[in-house]
């Protein structure tokens, strides 16, 4: 869909178009709709994370808790299936998949939600560096860091979405 065909959408049919764009989590699309049009894609991004960002703190911990655990092989969307493949994270040898089984695990018990990583342009090596080094983290740096990654998935899955 280009741009222009999305700030004439209606609200129903903008939300259906950019439901994927964070997992689970329509309502940043619904609240966004309101700052129709939108002049740029960037634009767009940005209205979305705005809402993100000004969301309450258990929506924003919906959000986190909505996106599946990397490399896991469990239910996800069709955008999380494909950024993680782009980063190998679905040809991990065994030892690769209990380490990063193991290292999941670890950060959702530490921190309550999975571990958000901007996997597009990354390899397996790249997040189970990036898990390794995060886990020590405090709760509250965390949960500021896996809200800084959603901005850049949403960007990545916006460009996917939207044309200009």
């Amino acid at each position: 869909m280009t741009l222009r065909e999305l700030n004439e959408s209606s609200r129903e049919g903008f939300v259906a178009t950019l439901r994927s764009i964070f997992e689970d989590a329509p309502w940043a699309a619904e609240r966004a709709w309101h700052r129709r049009p939108f002049a740029s894609l960037e634009a767009l991004h940005q209205a979305m994370m705005t809402e993100v960002s000004t969301a309450s703190r258990d929506e924003q911990l919906q959000l986190l808790r909505a996106h599946p655990d990397l490399g896991t092989r469990a239910r996800m969307t069709a955008a999380s299936a494909g950024e993680q493949a782009g980063a190998g994270l679905d040809r991990l040898t065994p030892s690769e998949f209990d380490q990063l089984r193991a290292l999941n695990a670890a950060y959702r018990e530490k921190f309550g939600f999975p571990f958000l990583f901007a996997v597009k342009g990354s390899t397996k090596h790249d997040v189970l560096a990036a898990l390794t080094a995060r886990l020590p983290a405090t709760a509250d740096e965390e949960f500021a860091e896996a809200l800084r990654q959603v901005s850049p998935i949403a960007w990545f899955r916006l460009q996917d979405v939207v044309t200009c």
